[in-house]
């Protein structure tokens, strides 16, 4: 009895610690907030132009210090995601942020701008990506957040040739790693006649449904949050989709994590009015084409590696312009600010028929 009675007193101390670390963080939070909004009545005064509130390359650099200066036990990436809601919930005290994705409410896009914004941000759905990017140009959402590219499947094309039009700037980028599920309204596998899902995911997921469910009929549709939507309609249907679909739309998960790559990263690009200055790691996307002449391709990059600039991507893409035309999209590291990287711009716009900085953004932290 008395060896219980002591670990209950040690039990109720810690407890106690526990309730005035709560307090003194409720104090912390409450002060940060009230700093947010000064900092908003502050901008407000001294700028008689549209505030810009939202500051990307800030906020990564709180994220990436936080997550650098973590001591511990909880993991580096769990801290930051804490401080990402703190500073979504203050920012949004100074203004509500309005993010444009590709719906409806469920998709991964959907998820990939909760993730980069905080919960505190408004999501708005949009049918295609075409309406995210005019929704932003109009100035009715703040920024949008569109898919560029899958680890497993390549690029997003029709999210390229937008930018060949668009005055947007990519100001961030999202990777979010993707676990597909197999979710109905049916209780088996026995009963599962279609499965839709978005022809990325079904591509994803197609070793495994050969496997699985070989005699069920894929349907693609626009989204997987459209095919969970659909499967909670229509007997013997299931959809590949996330978690968040589920939960939306009312379906069991028959089989967790069916991808046939555990890797799975899908990559996506935050676009707005507003340029991101430098954060101290940044991307800078390209949109080129080379004069048509021999060695083209060669003299338009050329100026990169003269100036020690890395390149981490490129593509190809038709410029509509004529038969066998194309364009090229490039990323490499660094801001367009960053000397050698402007070094390398200025020479490379020399080189090229065409050129278009596309934005200069902070690297993902998460």
């Amino acid at each position: 009895m008395a060896d219980n009675t002591h670990d209950q007193d040690g039990l109720d101390q810690v407890r106690g610690r526990i309730d005035a670390i709560d307090q003194e963080l409720l104090d912390l939070i409450s002060e940060r907030a009230r700093c947010a909004q000064r900092v908003a009545h502050i901008k407000t005064e001294t700028d008689g132009r549209a505030v810009q509130f939202y500051r990307p390359e800030r906020e990564v650099s709180i994220l990436r210090r936080v997550k650098d200066a973590n001591p511990g036990p909880l993991d580096g990436e769990e801290v930051a995601r804490l401080f990402r809601e703190i500073m979504s919930a203050c920012l949004a005290l100074e203004r509500p942020l309005q993010a444009a994705f590709l719906g409806p409410e469920g998709t991964f896009t959907q998820a990939a701008a909760i993730k980069h914004f905080g919960h505190s941000v408004v999501t708005r759905a949009m049918a295609t990506i075409d309406e995210i990017f005019r929704e932003v140009e109009a100035g009715s959402c703040d920024f949008g957040v569109v898919p560029v590219e899958n680890s497993t499947e390549g690029v997003v094309s029709h999210t390229l040739d937008l930018f060949m039009a668009s005055p947007l700037a990519i100001t961030g980028e999202v990777t979010l790693r993707i676990h597909h599920h197999l979710m109905s309204a049916e209780t088996e596998l026995g009963a599962i006649r279609t499965v839709y899902s978005h022809q990325q995911s079904l591509a994803q997921c197609r070793e495994w449904l050969d496997r699985y469910l070989p005699h069920a009929e894929r349907v693609a549709v626009g989204s997987n949050a459209d095919a969970a939507r659909t499967a909670a309609k229509e007997p013997g249907a299931a959809a590949v989709a996330g978690y968040q679909a589920a939960e939306i739309y009312g379906l069991q998960v028959l089989a967790e994590r069916i991808e046939d790559e555990p890797g799975n990263t899908t990559r996506f690009l935050v676009i707005g009015k507003q340029d991101a200055p430098p954060s101290g790691e940044d991307k800078t996307s390209l949109l080129l084409a080379c004069r048509n002449k021999a060695g083209g391709l060669h003299a338009l990059l050329m100026p990169l590696a003269a100036h020690g600039i890395s390149m981490t991507r490129i593509e190809s893409r038709p410029s509509r312009r004529g038969i066998w035309d194309y364009v090229f999209f490039v990323d490499i590291i660094g801001h367009r600010e960053d000397l050698p990287v402007a070094a390398a711009l200025e020479h490379l716009e020399r080189e090229a028929q065409l050129f278009k900085v596309l934005g200069s953004y902070p690297v993902a932290v998460l």
